[in-house]
């Protein structure tokens, strides 16, 4: 099958090379560079219009809706085959994924949406959790190429893959949260971080983002496996769907913002989520 991604970053270069074991690749990211690493196993297309010229499945993997919509137009849909299947795996607002759904089943082609969580470490290894909205037949068509990236769930019409992300998100902020307030009340207290998180595993305070993140924390590494910047763009899109279904969510409110903070006053955004850990200590300096 010739397929076509769009968006070779952090997530989207390991899941070319997982794709490129078994399929035809080609790939384009706005910055040439990050797809040029991808050259020996994937063809490289100087525009999105020319890498999916042909495709019988186009990957999208951008950072928000913006940057998804400003990519995936109709010139792009068009180089496209009939009835080919295009498959938006970035993590956007859901009003992003229904518009796009529309102009694409207008145009005679087909539509999911199929946000992912799971991290880089996910995608190296290929065991993202795939959270799918679309209709039944064109999950079917693409399960099996999902199945190579992951554990694909359909959980309903497009839009419901993005509002499965979105409360995935906002359980992996919470819970970011927690994990770096109570490792720095423990050190504050006289408690070593460290051995506080080891005595954790196993009991109900137990977590991958105690795992991960806490040993993160300990160890100071920030580099982004999950951008600041990408969680509160996430956080946002939480508020603004709680906001149209007039939910009130308290906690949601103070981590979104917290993360704001973060990364709009304190330089976060380009440093992994864990470092909210690190924004405790320098929200008091």
């Amino acid at each position: 099958m010739k397929i076509t991604l769009l968006g070779t970053g952090l997530m989207g270069a390991p899941m070319a090379r997982h794709l490129a074991d078994t399929h035809e690749v080609t790939v384009w990211n706005r910055n040439r560079v990050r797809a040029e690493v991808l050259s020996d196993v994937a063809t490289v297309a100087a525009t999105p219009a020319a890498a999916c010229r042909g495709a019988q499945a186009v990957i999208v993997i951008l950072l928000d809706g913006p940057a998804t919509r400003a990519v995936l137009t109709t010139e792009v849909m068009m180089a496209a085959g009939q009835g080919s299947l295009i498959i938006n795996m970035g993590s956007v607002d859901p009003e992003t994924d229904q518009m796009l759904a529309a102009q694409a089943v207008g145009m005679g082609l087909r539509y999911i949406d199929a946000p992912v969580s799971g991290g880089v470490a996910g995608a190296e290894a290929a065991n993202l959790a795939i959270l799918v909205g679309g209709a039944e037949a064109d999950f079917a068509a693409a399960e099996p190429l999902l199945c190579l990236l992951g554990r694909p769930t359909h959980l309903g019409s497009v839009g419901a893959g993005q509002v499965a992300k979105l409360a995935n998100q906002l359980i992996v902020a919470a819970t970011i949260g927690a994990v770096a307030e109570a490792l720095r009340l423990a050190q504050a207290a006289g408690c070593d971080p460290a051995a506080l998180r080891g005595a954790l595993r196993g009991g109900f305070a137990d977590s991958r983002i105690l795992e991960l993140h806490g040993k993160r924390m300990i160890e100071g590494d920030f580099v982004p496996g999950g951008r600041s910047v990408a969680q509160l763009k996430d956080l946002n899109n939480v508020m603004a769907v709680a906001q149209s279904c007039d939910l009130d969510l308290p906690l949601a409110k103070t981590v979104t913002a917290a993360f704001h903070d973060f990364v709009v006053y304190h330089n976060g955004g380009e440093k992994d989520h864990a470092a909210y850990y690190e924004w405790l200590k320098l929200r008091l300096s």
